[in-house]
């Protein structure tokens, strides 16, 4: 059984996260999107939670669905804890993705951690002063089949390898509990091809999830799992690394694309690539301060081997990136559909314009993920303008450039390339799903 999850997602509880993220928006949305499995985000919080229990029941072991609805979206317990604490004289900030395989494992560790005294109010990705070692052994303490994943696991500033963690393993992070982390979150600014490269992650999965702060960006990336029922075991098996119950494949936003990809520094618009950083240093040549290392810098000082790779394509265009070896799951990258339509129109993606066309695709083909992935382009070249159509293609067989983002700034995805006074329309990466 084929299931498309996306199972890092945020509330409107969390900070910087839209009001419009309400449990019937989001079962929505993930129809719209084709995800059959979304996770509930932000379980910690007391408001967040009471609302999951009301609204929500139990369809499968561990697994939920709305009451009183036909939209047969699936939810898994999930939420996302900040670690911020000091271990061995540094400053150390990592993210945690927590899945849960009940309300009541969710129940009982919510009181542990109002007992010793944590403030899950003020936050739906609530800050706790624990290590990581420590916290994964609360955890496990309480429930152990729960799965700990580290979140967006590149990002300099809030992650397991990121450069201002001063951790370059999950044995340095875990201690005795490293081999209970089976898998880890690319984030928006790494694919699984750069995470092949890390020796220790040879033996764990490699997920990829939206962490949408939006319901239009649920979906930006998904993990496909192929499992022998849907419920939260066959979930935690095939993440464990089962072989009745596996990761298919992954559909990846470009890691380019994301926030911090290369090293540099916004305010002084200075940007290198790793090359650029191994030969001018990483200290601004404008202003005289560290610059932020990117994710590729970091990739390229924690990585052991270079890892061949090849591409195919599939009976829709679709461009598959793969390990030579064969012994990883494959991804495809893609761009969101309202990118695609907005720069074929020319117009920005959170225009009326572009919202119609987007529904209008949706009831032709069924969802989002149809739309790019599943539909044959004669199909949909009857239907669309070929503008889109050609957009559509671009995209799949990724014929597309690229402008990689730095030091909090998106990179720029152009479909078509050109004078930018030619295309004077770029992809809103703020807005990409």
């Amino acid at each position: 059984m084929k299931i498309v999850a996306d199972l890092h997602i945020h509330s409107r509880f969390s900070r910087a996260v839209s009001s419009r993220m309400t449990i019937p928006t989001i079962a929505d949305w993930a129809k719209k999107k084709g995800i059959d499995l979304v996770g509930t985000g932000d379980w910690t919080h007391p408001v967040w939670i009471r609302e999951l229990m009301a609204s929500l029941k139990e369809s499968e072991e561990g697994i939920y669905k709305l009451k009183d609805s036909d939209i047969d979206t699936r939810f898994l317990l999930s939420t996302e804890i900040s670690l911020i604490y000091t271990q061995e004289d540094k400053s150390r900030r990592v993210h945690l993705v927590i899945f849960a395989p009940s309300l009541k494992t969710v129940e009982k560790i919510n009181k542990k951690l109002v007992e010793d005294g944590r403030n899950l109010m003020s936050d739906g990705r609530p800050i706790i002063g624990m290590s990581a070692r420590d916290f994964a052994q609360l955890i496990f303490d309480i429930d152990e089949r729960c799965l700990i994943i580290p979140a967006h696991a590149w990002t300099p500033w809030f992650s397991l390898y990121g450069s201002k963690s001063d951790f370059d393993s999950i044995k340095e992070c875990f201690d005795d509990l490293a081999d209970k982390i089976y898998a880890i979150e690319t984030g928006l600014s790494s694919d699984p091809a750069m995470n092949w490269r890390i020796a220790e992650l040879q033996d764990r999965r490699i997920v990829s999830f939206s962490d949408a702060h939006s319901p239009q960006k649920l979906g930006r990336e998904v993990t496909v799992f192929d499992v022998e029922k849907l419920n939260y075991s066959s979930i935690r098996k095939a993440i464990m690394g089962s072989s009745n119950n596996k990761i298919t494949h992954t559909i990846e936003f470009y890691p380019e694309e994301g926030k911090y990809h290369f090293t540099g520094h916004r305010n002084c618009e200075i940007v290198y690539s790793p090359k650029e950083a191994r030969k001018l240093g990483i200290v601004c040549p404008v202003c005289g301060k560290k610059l932020t290392v990117g994710v590729m810098n970091r990739v390229e000082f924690l990585s052991s081997d270079d890892v061949e790779t090849e591409s195919n394509t599939d009976k829709y265009g679709v461009r598959w990136i793969k390990e030579k070896k064969g012994q990883r799951p494959p991804y495809a990258m893609f761009v969101s559909l309202h990118g695609i339509i907005g720069e074929s129109i020319n117009v920005g993606v959170g225009s009326k314009a572009v919202a119609a066309e987007y529904d209008r695709l949706i009831g032709l083909f069924g969802s989002e993920l149809n739309v790019l992935l599943k539909t044959e382009i004669d199909d949909i070249e009857k239907m669309v303008d070929p503008k889109i159509t050609e957009a559509i293609k671009k995209v799949r067989s990724g014929d597309i450039s690229i402008s990689p983002g730095y030091d909090g700034v998106f990179g720029e995805v152009k479909i078509w390339k050109g004078d930018q006074k030619e295309i004077d329309h770029t992809i809103d990466q703020g807005a990409l799903f």
